[in-house]
């Protein structure tokens, strides 16, 4: 048997080599390297950008840590956890901020972030605009009454915008006596007469004295047509005298609404309705004719052969007007 003494040291002995591997099992699990992450801030075109402020948010904890870019663009972020994962955001005057994709170390891993391009910032500008009708449609007027055929015909009457701004009454006479007393106007009464003279229409007979009460029926003719449908019945049926280009679409469609428009218009607020001024000017210009016409060219029948001669004449204009006129018509300075 063995004595006391050789079991107490062998009992001792073995408690010597267990202390040690119980704390050795209690610590086993290792200490993880930390990590470094590094990248370099530039803009779309390449170059670095410095006083970036970048920051390394902790997605577990909420640790935040920031740094500020040299003038190299360059940051670094030390002793950052492994299996810890991370936001990056960067933020520089005059660029918008960029973020990062979530980022995760391994232990003891050493991370180039790439693909960081700052772009400029994209302003919001916030601009109140106060519509105002009146203005709009004054502007419109004066360019309108700047537009001519070749630099010198009036061609007033025709609006080319796409949201023509309603005209007042005031001026709708105003267009009506701008291209009444326009030179151009002027002659070209000076030369309907002669034309008138040559055909001897209405009979006046020839002569001085008979071109003179042409010239003054032409006058009267034109002026009455113009200030009756340009101006009184437009400004007492709320209707807009002017003709409104189309210009685009199909050629059929630009024909037919070339070929209404002596019968349907726009009214003051906007909507298609049918074209009394027009029509109403033209009956109205006929029907005073017979208060200066020699007896031979009055008389109902002739009132309406005339108004039908007025209406033909304004559908041909307005086709003119649609695929000619239009082409050669001087508009904020420029022949469209």
């Amino acid at each position: 048997m063995l004595s006391l003494a050789r079991i107490r040291l062998a009992i001792a002995g073995a408690m010597t080599f267990a202390i040690p591997m119980c704390l050795f099992g209690q610590s086993v699990k290792p200490e993880l390297k930390l990590g470094i992450i590094i990248g370099t801030v530039i803009d779309v075109n390449g170059d670095p950008v410095p006083n970036a402020t970048v920051e390394l948010k902790s997605f577990d904890s909420g640790e935040r840590r920031t740094v500020t870019t040299p003038e190299s663009g360059s940051f670094e972020f030390r002793d950052v956890q492994p299996r810890t994962p991370y936001d990056i955001t960067i933020a520089a005057e005059g660029f918008a901020d960029w973020n990062s994709s979530r980022t995760t170390l391994e232990p003891g891993q050493f991370k180039i972030v790439t693909g960081i391009q700052l772009r400029i910032r994209t302003e919001v500008t916030q601009v109140n605009v106060t519509y105002d009708p009146l203005q709009i449609a004054s502007e419109q007027l004066k360019a309108e009454e700047h537009q001519r055929v070749l630099g010198f015909i009036p061609n007033f009457y025709v609006s080319y915008e796409k949201n023509p701004a309603p005209l007042t009454a005031k001026m709708k006479f105003q267009l009506a006596l701008k291209v009444s007393t326009d030179p151009v106007t002027a002659a070209g009464v000076f030369g309907m007469a002669g034309i008138r003279q040559a055909a001897d229409s209405p009979k006046y007979g020839q002569g001085w004295g008979a071109y003179g009460k042409r010239l003054g029926a032409t006058a009267a003719d034109g002026f009455s047509d113009i200030m009756i449908g340009g101006a009184i019945l437009p400004s007492l049926l709320h209707q807009d005298p002017r003709y409104f280009y189309q210009g685009t679409g199909t050629t059929s469609s630009r024909i037919r609404h070339a070929m209404f428009s002596p019968f349907v218009t726009r009214s003051d607020s906007g909507k298609s309705m049918p074209n009394y001024s027009s029509l109403g000017g033209n009956l109205a210009s006929a029907g005073l004719s017979n208060l200066y016409f020699p007896r031979a060219n009055r008389g109902v029948g002739l009132v309406f052969g005339n108004f039908a001669i007025g209406t033909a004449e304004r559908i041909g204009a307005s086709l003119a007007q649609e695929f000619i006129l239009g082409r050669f018509t001087k508009r904020g300075g420029h022949m469209q």
